[in-house]
């Protein structure tokens, strides 16, 4: 099966899709696909960026505009890899040009955008991708297929940590740091993969009790932040998120009944990162882990080829919209629990609430200790 692909915005991360695209054949066994995902068109503002990633990927046409894109082409898949402000706004786009929309992460910047996204769906009968690779590799795929058959247990204990540095330049890119257009800090824009693979190990989450800080970093939002996360299966995870640790690491450790199993590595893994520990009586589950845990690594490639698997099983492509909208809900619990000081629980934030429309919510502490910084020198000259 041969299918068209396109990509809006030439930023880092679409070099990335467009990698995985073009051999993604030779990462995905299975994928029948003779001439991988055939790149169709490139959609930019800039016209000398859209040009010069279209020679440097052989892509045949470049456009100004997801508009002009449809209308000269409609290709199977619409890959958004531009800034997140933009991401539902140009998903809509797509969705009513006919195309599916492959979305980065974050999908959307609040559950209110997510869920005006799931309508559109709803209208054109066309189903959003989200774009979480972390989710897919065997490692991920075995741990998750034993749990299902109850080789490991019951869950019990969970440990989600993304420790990452970005320094001051990081943030000189216009979009970053800001609520409107990034959506949040590290929780949003890069813990989220481990957090959203921690959710498709334990299943539904119950509870989130939080707290976030500005430590070092001179942003709208936050550089750190840490959740006590309980599960419906009675599981309790911590997950940590920073962007102001040197040392940097990605690690998820799941303890179960009959073993433990942990994952190292930074943005991406193969099965020398995943690790199992079998409990005392237990011993046999590492031959079957051995087994298992070897064959495709994490990553764009991985996610795009079980895109293609289900397009020609004609299933639901994953990650759906609402299977996103479970790792956001997430996100928007932790920063209404961390900004309101309170416990949130699952189904709490809906229409209505402050953070439904937006992950600042009633607002970042650190805002209105600034603000009253700001106001105090006018206040003391007023006085005197």
């Amino acid at each position: 099966m041969t299918i068209t692909s396109a990509i809006v915005g030439t930023g880092a991360i679409a070099h990335a899709h467009a990698e995985a695209l073009l051999h993604l054949g030779d990462s995905q066994p299975g994928c029948t696909q003779p001439e991988g995902a055939r790149l169709v068109g490139v959609v930019d503002l800039d016209p000398t960026r859209a040009r010069d990633f279209a020679e440097r990927f052989a892509v045949p046409a470049t456009y100004g505009s997801v508009a002009e894109l449809l209308e000269q082409t409609r290709p199977d898949y619409v890959h958004i890899c531009t800034p997140p402000g933009s991401h539902v706004p140009l998903a809509i786009e797509v969705l009513r040009g006919g195309s599916v929309p492959i979305i980065e992460k974050p999908p959307a910047l609040s559950l209110a955008e997510l869920d005006r996204l799931h309508t559109v769906e709803l209208e054109t009968g066309i189903s959003a991708i989200g774009l979480f690779q972390q989710r897919f590799g065997a490692g991920a795929e075995a741990l998750r297929s034993a749990l299902a058959e109850g080789l490991l247990g019951r869950p019990l204990v969970a440990v989600c940590e993304t420790l990452w540095y970005r320094d001051e330049d990081y943030f000189a890119v216009p979009w970053r740091g800001k609520w409107d257009v990034e959506g949040g800090g590290p929780t949003m824009g890069h813990g989220i993969h481990q957090m959203d693979l921690l959710l498709s190990v334990l299943g539904p989450w119950s509870t989130v009790r939080a707290v976030a800080a500005r430590q070092a970093r001179t942003t709208q939002t936050e550089d750190v932040s840490a959740a006590i996360v309980t599960f419906e299966n009675g599981a309790i995870a911590t997950v940590l998120n920073s962007l102001v640790s040197p040392s940097q690491v990605s690690r998820l450790r799941f303890d179960f009944e009959n073993a433990t199993a942990e994952l190292v590595h930074l943005y991406g893994y193969d099965a020398g990162n995943w690790s199992l520990t079998p409990a005392p009586g237990s011993e046999a589950l590492a031959e079957t882990w051995a087994e298992r845990a070897t064959g495709v690594p994490s990553g764009h490639a991985a996610q795009f080829g079980a895109i293609v698997a289900a397009r020609e099983a004609g299933t639901p492509a994953p990650v759906t919209i609402t299977d996103a909208r479970e790792t956001l809900s997430l996100a928007a619990a932790l920063y209404a629990s961390a900004f309101t000081d309170t416990t949130i629980a699952a189904g709490d934030i809906g229409p209505g609430h402050p953070f439904y429309e937006s992950m600042e919510g009633t607002g970042a502490p650190w805002a209105a200790v600034s603000s009253a910084a700001a106001a105090a020198p006018s206040a003391r000259r007023e006085a005197r």
